[in-house]
């Protein structure tokens, strides 16, 4: 029986993650012992104030999706806190889970595989209404439709099963599904990364919209820095399990920090022919979080590396005004 839900005071930002863990057991053996850990994600923490978008980025298998599932409790966490509407939802029960999930919705990467190919849209979209607000079939639909409208489709598509969309049309339905509900909070996992270059920035703008509208607050995870730089209020820069740079969006592209952040950074396209960026190429491959390095984790790749970044793990600080970075060449 789960632990009674502790409750926060008022001064609480909108969504807090303290100490966030999510350790993988591998097994192995005859008797498919635990072996080792996956160290999916390893002490993370930050805030979200309420209509704010934080951008999480980093390569690909840093754990940036294992972050945004564990803070939902579709993956249960190994430790830590998350802090929604005062209330640790690491703490609740199934029951009281369920009551707080109208409220916490998620925008899948894949807009292929989130949908269920046996439903009509209609269906998918008026699934979370039919289990939490116990409307009759007449109020559903009008919410459904008014929901397609929100996203740029119509009353017909309704009708209509996954296969007959495109890949934009798909992830449309799959923001139209998550705000069915009017939550509160959204976590966007990836949600233009399998999308046309064409396609990406009207899905942007149609989030951007929604959350003018109804006040949303989004934690957006990607890889692409163009496209967190365009959507982020703040920005958290992840890598393997642990976040090592976070500030707001200006600070962070005017002057980032930590030498992966300036990796990135480096990485960015520039509309200009003529213009040149100094890149920043690292060496090696990511190591592997089933035996991540002693001491800094991006010390084996870092072009900045010292004696100390091998031995001792720097701590995560503020270098200044809500910029913060876990790098002994700002300790």
């Amino acid at each position: 029986m789960a632990e009674k839900p502790q409750v926060l005071d008022n001064t609480l930002d909108f969504l807090e993650v303290r100490n966030l863990v999510k350790y993988f057991p591998v097994r192995g053996g005859v008797f498919q012992r635990v072996v080792n850990w996956v160290q999916a994600v390893d002490d993370v923490s930050f805030t979200i104030k309420k209509g704010e978008t934080l951008g999480l980025v980093g390569e690909s298998g840093c754990g940036k999706t294992t972050v945004g599932r564990t803070i939902l409790r579709l993956l249960e966490p190994t430790s830590g806190e998350v802090w929604f509407d005062k209330t640790d939802l690491v703490l609740l029960s199934n029951k009281e889970l369920k009551q707080k999930r109208r409220d916490l919705q998620i925008i899948f990467q894949d807009p292929y595989s989130s949908l269920d190919p046996r439903m009509t849209v209609g269906e998918s979209i008026g699934e979370g209404l039919r289990i939490h607000e116990k409307k009759n079939l007449r109020d559903r639909n009008e919410i459904i439709i008014k929901m397609l409208r929100k996203v740029g489709l119509e009353e017909y598509h309704a009708r209509r099963y996954p296969h007959e969309f495109s890949g934009g049309q798909r992830q449309r339905i799959g923001i139209a599904r998550a705000i069915a509900l009017n939550p509160q909070f959204i976590v966007a996992d990836e949600p233009v990364s399998a999308l046309d270059v064409s396609i990406q920035s009207q899905v942007l703008n149609i989030l951007k919209d929604l959350q003018a509208e109804f006040g949303l607050t989004y934690l957006f995870i990607a890889h692409n820095m163009s496209v967190i730089e365009h959507i982020s209020d703040r920005i958290a820069v992840m890598y393997l399990g642990k976040i090592v740079e976070m500030a707001p969006r200006e600070h962070l592209f005017a002057n980032p920090k930590h030498p992966y952040t300036q990796a990135l950074m480096s990485a960015i396209p520039i509309p200009d022919p003529h213009a040149r960026r100094k890149r920043v190429i690292l060496s090696g491959d990511v190591p592997s979080p089933l035996n991540p390095p002693s001491g800094c984790r991006f010390h084996p790749r870092c072009p900045a590396v010292m004696d100390i970044c091998s031995s001792k793990q720097p701590r995560f600080i503020e270098v200044q005004k809500d910029h913060w970075t876990a790098c002994w060449l700002t300790q």
